[in-house]
């Protein structure tokens, strides 16, 4: 498309997968509605799942997926070398997600009694954060597509953007969402970062916390709350570390 003869630039955009399911990709092929525009507005350097095109000349790189190979380390320092903005997307990306909860066991025996005398090339999951330097993270399992494209048009344009600092409850309660510890269930709710419109609440399930922590999240009202519905410290350490973003925050 041109303006007054003058045919915009647009960004040069590569799309990376490492470590994970690649949900957070296709969800932004899923949202037929606004994927004709967004497409139409950056320009595919490398996209796996939505194109056969490949070119290492990009300015943003977009990876989803946790690091958990030697040779993941490698790629990944490649293409920060060549991205102006490096973005990590989605929980895996931001945290490590599922995948960091293997590094509880002893990988070499684990490795051994899994694939016997083949062992798999692997190491300790970490972030993409943990390994090159991010310039901006957007987390969630999967990515919110329209929170991706908000992004994208904030990098891009300069339009303003802001991830919410409230947690998921206040979204339940817009949606009028009835709070699931009062149907007996767990819920990270209260101290997860907002933004993903609480489907999970919604739809008869305990916010998982796949978005990491609210700011300036109330832990011990939190703890507190849980224990009171009956749920345990092991249930509740359980749940908190499920996507690895709540860090080293257990309780005792």
């Amino acid at each position: 498309m041109e303006y007054l003869g003058i045919k915009p630039k647009k960004p040069k955009v590569a799309i990376f997968d490492f470590t994970g399911c690649e949900g957070c990709e296709l969800q932004l092929v899923n949202k037929e509605e606004t994927l004709v525009d967004f497409l139409s507005a950056i320009d595919v350097k490398a996209f796996r799942e939505a194109s056969s095109a490949y070119d290492e000349d990009y300015d943003i790189a977009l990876i989803e997926g946790a690091v958990s190979r030697e040779d993941e380390i490698k790629r990944l320092q490649n293409i920060r070398s060549k991205a102006k903005i490096l973005v990590a997307m989605g929980s895996c990306a931001c945290f490590g997600g599922v995948n960091k909860l293997k590094n509880v066991f002893d990988l070499e025996s684990t490795n051994r009694e899994v694939y016997g005398d083949q062992p798999k090339s692997t190491i300790l999951v970490r972030a993409v954060g943990k390994v090159v330097p991010v310039d901006l993270e957007i987390p969630g399992c999967p990515v919110s597509k329209a929170e991706v494209e908000s992004v994208v048009k904030h990098v891009v344009w300069d339009m303003p953007f802001r991830f919410p600092a409230y947690p998921v409850c206040l979204e339940c309660k817009q949606r009028f969402t009835t709070c699931v510890f009062e149907k007996g269930l767990l819920c990270l709710g209260p101290i997860t970062r907002a933004g993903c419109g609480a489907p999970c609440p919604a739809g008869g399930l305990g916010c998982w916390g796949c978005r990491g922590p609210a700011i300036d999240p109330n832990f011990e009202s939190f703890f507190k709350i849980a224990e009171e519905n009956g749920f345990s410290p092991h249930e509740i350490n359980e749940r908190l570390n499920f996507f690895g973003g709540f860090g080293e925050v257990n309780l005792s």
